[in-house]
C-alpha cells in the first residue's frame, strides 16, 4: 500500500496538473521556460506566472492587429522580439482596469508589479538561453510600491475575538446553528495562528502527528520547502488538547484521514473556509479593519516584537527569509523604540 501523499505534496501536484492545463492554451515555447525554472521556484510561483503570461499573451491577442488573425497557440517567439518597453508600459496601463467576458477586473500597484516581475523573469530566461534578441521587459520600471499600514488586531481585539469564537453570542442564528459543532475545532485553529504565526497554508496543512504535545511544537511545511518546528505557549496548547480529544473521535473521508483540521464534511479544512471563518468571527469584533488569516500572522509578530525587540527572531519565527522583510513590515514598531530611546539618555543631571 501507497504511503499517504502529504498536503504540501498535493498541492504540488494540483499546481502542476493545472500548469500543464494552461500550457495547452500557450505559445508552445513558453513550455521550455517553466521546465527552465523548475527546480528553482515553487509550484504555485510557476502557476502564478502561466496566469500571468496568458493574460499579457491574451491581451496581444485582443489588442494587437497582428497577433488577432492567429490563435494564441500558433504565436511565433519572434513576435517577443517586435515588442519595444513602450508596448509593455501600454499593457501595464491596461491592466489597472480592464473587461474580460462581461467582468471588470483591476490591479493595484503590488498587481502591476507581479504581472511585471512574471514578464521580466519570461524575458530574462528567453534572453539568457538566446531564444531571443532583446529583452524589453527589463527596461521597463517596476511600479512604486505606496506602503500601507499594516492592519492586525489589537491586545484587546485578540481577546474578544477568542471570547466570541468560545461564546458565538453574536452570530446569526443560522450561524449559531453550526457553532456547536465547530467552536472547539475553531478555537484551536485561531489560538494557534495567533500564538505561533503560521501562514493558512500551513495551519490547513498540518496533520495530526505534526503536533508534540510533550514539548509544546508543531512541524510546518515552510513557503520556500523546508521542514521547521514552531513552539507554542500554554494557551494553544489547551486548546489543542480539547479539539484532539475531539479529532479522535472523528472518522475522516478516505484520503483525510491524517488530517489535524476537518471540515464539517471530515475531510481537511481549506485555505478558503479558514478564510471566511476567520471573516465570520473578526466581523463581530471590528467592522474597520478587514480582518484575514494574514492579519492574524501580523498580530503575531507586532506582539512578539513588542515583548522581545528581537527583529531577528520575528523574521526567524515568521519563516521570513529576508530580515529587511520583517523589518520593513514593522518599521512603525521599531520607530516607535527609537523614539523611547531619546528619553533614555541624560547629558546633565536636572538641577
Amino acid at each position: 500500500m501507497n504511503k499517504p501523499k502529504e498536503y504540501h505534496e498535493e498541492v504540488d501536484i494540483r499546481n502542476e496538473l493545472k500548469l500543464r492545463e494552461l500550457l495547452t492554451a500557450l505559445p508552445p515555447f513558453c513550455k521550455q521556460f517553466f521546465i527552465g525554472i523548475e527546480s528553482r521556484t515553487q509550484s504555485r510561483t510557476r502557476l502564478a506566472y502561466a496566469y500571468d503570461l496568458a493574460c499579457f499573451f491574451d491581451y496581444l491577442h485582443e489588442n494587437n492587429p497582428v497577433c488577432k488573425k492567429m490563435d494564441i497557440k500558433d504565436f511565433p517567439i519572434d513576435l517577443l522580439d517586435q515588442i519595444k518597453p513602450m508596448d509593455i508600459e501600454e499593457y501595464l496601463y491596461y491592466l489597472k482596469v480592464y473587461e474580460k467576458d462581461g467582468v471588470a477586473h483591476t490591479n493595484d500597484e503590488r498587481g502591476l508589479k507581479r504581472k511585471l516581475a512574471s514578464l521580466r523573469s519570461f524575458y530574462n530566461y528567453l534572453y539568457k538561453n538566446e531564444m531571443i534578441d532583446t529583452n524589453p521587459a527589463v527596461k521597463v520600471d517596476m511600479p512604486k510600491i505606496h506602503e500601507k499600514n499594516i492592519i492586525r488586531l489589537d491586545i484587546d481585539e485578540v481577546a474578544m475575538l477568542l471570547d466570541e469564537v468560545e461564546s458565538g453570542e453574536c452570530l446569526t442564528k443560522r450561524q449559531q446553528m453550526y457553532h456547536e459543532r465547530t467552536k472547539t475545532r475553531d478555537l484551536a485553529l485561531l489560538t494557534l495562528m495567533l500564538g505561533t504565526g503560521i501562514r493558512v497554508s500551513e495551519c490547513v496543512g498540518l496533520d495530526a502527528d505534526d503536533v508534540d504535545l510533550k514539548n509544546n511544537g508543531i512541524k510546518v511545511h515552510r513557503k520556500g520547502g523546508a521542514e521547521v518546528i514552531v513552539y507554542f505557549g500554554d494557551e494553544v496548547r489547551e486548546a489543542l488538547c480539547e479539539y484532539m480529544a475531539e479529532r479522535n473521535g472523528i472518522t475522516a473521508v478516505e484520503g483525510h484521514e491524517n488530517a489535524l483540521f476537518l471540515s464539517m464534511q471530515n475531510k481537511r479544512i481549506s485555505v478558503r473556509a479558514v478564510e471566511n471563518l476567520v471573516k465570520k468571527y473578526s466581523r463581530q469584533v471590528t467592522t474597520l479593519k478587514n480582518i484575514t488569516p494574514h492579519k492574524l500572522r501580523s498580530t503575531y509578530g507586532t506582539s512578539l516584537y513588542r515583548e522581545t525587540g528581537d527583529i531577528y527572531l520575528v523574521a526567524d519565527v515568521l519563516g521570513h527569509k529576508d530580515v529587511n522583510t520583517t523589518r520593513k513590515h514593522y518599521a512603525e514598531i521599531e520607530d516607535d523604540r527609537r523614539r523611547k530611546a531619546a528619553r533614555f539618555v541624560r547629558l546633565r543631571e536636572d538641577v
